[in-house]
């Protein structure tokens, strides 16, 4: 069995019963970063060995992996904080379990665009989830057909290129659109940004950009 489990994205409170169970009894836990999730294992003093898992090491390490556990081995899988496989390494190794037979369980739980999403106040009913946009080639074209869309779209980004990305997104959309900027979901600091492109990239070039970001933009309600 791999059990995919949900690790919190900032208050170390937002872990559920389950997922604590789940993590104490199985013989080893995948980590995206052993320390990063050292700490969370510290807070819940669970000492079940640990061992790194991530994008880096992902390909050459499932096959290994797909054998011990159909070796009867029993694992979980963690990445630094949210639900491994949504913009994080998972989903390679999910893949190979399906095919050689391996169940899969996936525990609900936390992850930043959902409560990013909901608090917003944009359409949720209807959404795409982009993640995070290609850095450099294939960009531009991810932009203008994101400009077409008609619903409520999502999007992870970092410190370092939500302005830019925000002026990108502006240049291809309507600077009138509205988009809510949502940083450092369930931490101390957590804060949203709501306004029209124009309004929110005016406050992010006053006001320095820090923590992780995710990026609501409202869809386009006169289609």
């Amino acid at each position: 069995m791999l059990y995919i489990v949900p690790t919190p994205v900032g208050n170390l409170e937002d872990i559920t019963l389950r997922a604590l169970r789940v993590l104490k009894e199985v013989d080893l836990i995948l980590a995206e970063d052993t320390r990063t999730s050292g700490v969370l294992m510290k807070h819940y003093d669970i000492h079940t060995p640990l061992r790194s898992f991530h994008k880096f090491n992902e390909h050459s390490a499932v096959k290994k992996i797909v054998e011990q556990l159909r070796g009867g081995v029993q694992m979980a899988l963690v990445s630094d904080a949210g639900t491994p496989g949504i913009s994080d390494p998972g989903f390679l190794l999910s893949r190979e379990c399906a095919r050689h037979g391996v169940e899969v369980q996936c525990l609900p739980g936390a992850t930043a665009f959902v409560p990013a999403l909901v608090s917003s106040g944009l359409p949720c009913d209807k959404f795409i989830f982009e993640g995070f946009l290609p850095p450099k080639k294939g960009r531009p074209t991810r932009l203008r057909q994101l400009a077409a869309e008609e619903h409520t779209i999502v999007l992870y980004e970092s410190p370092y290129r939500v302005l830019r990305t925000l002026e990108q997104l502006s240049e291809v959309m309507d600077a009138e659109r509205p988009v809510a900027v949502c940083r450092e979901i369930s931490k101390l600091h957590e804060q949203i940004v709501r306004g029209t492109f124009k309004e929110v990239i005016a406050h992010f070039r006053a006001n320095e950009p820090r923590g992780e970001f995710v990026i609501v933009v409202g869809k386009v309600e006169n289609r």
